[in-house]
């Protein structure tokens, strides 16, 4: 009964969510491709068989990178059938398709739509990445006899409490599920308070993530050529990157007043801050909100062999973290100075590049907690704090280098999830493709 509501109001919301779609391909034109796809409407036919796995946005893209080059060691001829949710999710996954691979939308949860894309490609197995559980496409695909599995399964006591409000609805899609390998042990329990059959602890797919060496390369060699420090703000969200601003501004305009202040207070003016936005779509306003403020500002798009030298500089592309972190001497992490739950951590470790993380880090709590036992990442809890800690460790050689180390033997310790995952879901597609396995 519960379902059949949930049905008709995520059918009634279509037109909803269509605008939504328009207004945002206003900004990113990637949200105005194959829009038919959203409601299952698809065109030309695929080839049944592949392995399905959906990648939401652009960090379960990168964490199913992982997964898929896995799939593709132990199965060099293995297909793969990629959805996503946003643009930057589909952009990226875009870079991971060989011939014979396949790239959709995995379509709004209503019953017809799921029943759509399911008929169009007929997955021998569905992998789910971290989060992404929707009643209908679950209840379909047990119906169907489809094992859909859920990998690098993650849930936080937030979003458990918010599970448990509407647990009538989300119970039965999380006890419907083939199997769930969790992150941590913590995660873990969540799942299966929240119904779920954990088959596995096989920790984060992203500490078998192995940053580019090309880039991480030249961003040391530009690093080399700068006499100041370089502070990263990495996957800065919303309102981070404001109260950044007003914290340097504040600091430059006691310097210039001439104010004498205790070095662990100061904010040095020769700094180079490097700015980060999580998101694509933020990077003009970051840039004029910098430049709002009084910074002079450098993008990334604008530098033809190295940074400019001003104030601040803006990472304005995709798919260069590893540069980022190899030219920075410390790196706040983003999406923890607000309730957001903080933004992956294990790429700046496994970089070498020290950390600085605000008090919001539950999307990766676990991760956090023992980044910050290894000494590899240092909690605060406000801005204002990061910016005098952060500013303080650059300029300490002895005490970054350390940092430094710590990161990357942190990262190192807690590879082997890629692995166990492969072989999971290798595992459950060969059961389904036996000739002695149960029709669907």
């Amino acid at each position: 009964m519960i379902r059949s509501i949930y049905s008709l109001l995520a059918i009634a919301a279509q037109p909803f969510v269509r605008r939504k779609l328009r207004r945002r391909g206003v900004a990113e034109p990637g949200y105005l491709v194959a829009v038919g796809e959203r409601f299952g409407e698809y065109t030309g036919t695929a080839e049944p068989g592949a392995i399905w796995i959906h990648a939401v946005s652009l960090g379960e893209t990168r964490a199913a990178a992982i997964l898929i080059e896995q799939l593709r060691r132990m199965q060099p001829g293995v297909r793969i059938l990629l959805t996503h949710g946003t643009a930057t999710g589909r952009a990226e996954g875009q870079r991971l398709l060989r011939p014979g691979d396949a790239q959709a939308w995995l379509p709004w949860d209503t019953p017809k739509a799921v029943w759509r894309f399911l008929n169009q490609f007929q997955p021998a197995v569905g992998i789910l990445m971290e989060t992404e559980v929707w009643p209908n496409l679950v209840a379909e695909c047990k119906a169907r006899g489809l094992p859909l599995a859920l990998a690098n399964a993650r849930l936080s006591a937030k979003s458990l409490a918010q599970t448990l409000r509407l647990r009538s609805l989300s119970r039965p899609a999380y006890a419907s599920l083939t199997a769930v390998w969790a992150q941590t042990e913590a995660d873990a329990q969540r799942l299966a308070e929240a119904g779920a059959t954990v088959k596995g602890v096989f920790g984060n797919l992203k500490f078998d993530a192995t940053p580019d060496a090309a880039q991480l390369e030249l961003g040391r060699a530009w690093r080399a050529a700068v006499r100041e420090p370089i502070v990263m703000f990495a996957s800065s969200r919303e309102g981070e990157e404001a109260e950044l601003f007003r914290v340097l501004k504040a600091g430059r305009e006691l310097e210039r007043a001439g104010f004498a202040r205790r070095d662990a207070d100061r904010v040095l003016p020769q700094v180079h801050w490097l700015v980060v936005p999580r998101h694509p779509q933020r990077f003009d306003e970051v840039a004029s909100l910098a430049v709002s403020e009084g910074f002079n500002v450098s993008r990334r798009s604008q530098w033809s062999h190295a940074p400019d030298a001003c104030e601040v500089w803006i990472g304005d592309s995709l798919g260069e973290m590893a540069l980022y972190y190899g030219l920075s001497d410390v790196a706040l992490l983003g999406g923890s100075f607000e309730k957001l739950g903080g933004q992956n951590l294990i790429e700046a470790a496994a970089s070498g590049c020290p950390l600085v993380m605000g008090p919001h880090t539950f999307n990766f709590a676990e991760a956090a907690q023992l980044a910050e036992e290894s000494g590899a990442a240092k909690r605060v809890q406000a801005i204002d704090e990061a910016v005098r800690a952060a500013v303080m460790l650059a300029a300490d050689e002895g005490k970054r280098d350390a940092m430094a180390q710590a990161a990357v033997k942190f990262a190192a310790a807690h590879q082997g999830a890629a692995r166990k995952t492969a072989q999971a879901v290798a595992d459950l597609a060969a059961k389904t493709l036996s000739p002695s396995s149960p029709a669907g």
